[in-house]
């Protein structure tokens, strides 16, 4: 795995309208109906996460969650960020 320049990153965020970066991390910020959920959402990427064996870093408060991406290996995006970013938004599609 290897970290992508700034060039492959910009014209990676071009298949991702709703991500943005911060602080060098994929970062989406996402609002459920419910608890119940945001909570399902989450245990549906965890299995996929740990699938790949790679991991987000998010946050969870009652109906809203914030899903981070990032590869600390490489020290900034690698091509899995990228991936598993849309595989999270193939799952929001499905809730």
């Amino acid at each position: 795995m290897r970290r992508l320049s700034d060039e492959d990153v910009r014209q990676r965020m071009a298949s991702l309208p709703d991500w943005k970066i911060s602080d060098g991390k994929l970062r989406r910020e996402l609002v459920f109906a419910d608890f119940v959920h945001a909570f399902g959402f989450m245990s549906s990427l965890a299995l996929v996460a740990e699938a790949r064996n790679h991991h987000p870093e998010w946050f969870n408060v009652y109906n809203r969650v914030v899903v981070e991406w990032n590869t600390h290996d490489v020290g900034g995006l690698s091509e899995a960020d990228f991936d598993l970013a849309a595989e999270t938004d193939k799952l929001v599609l499905r809730r």
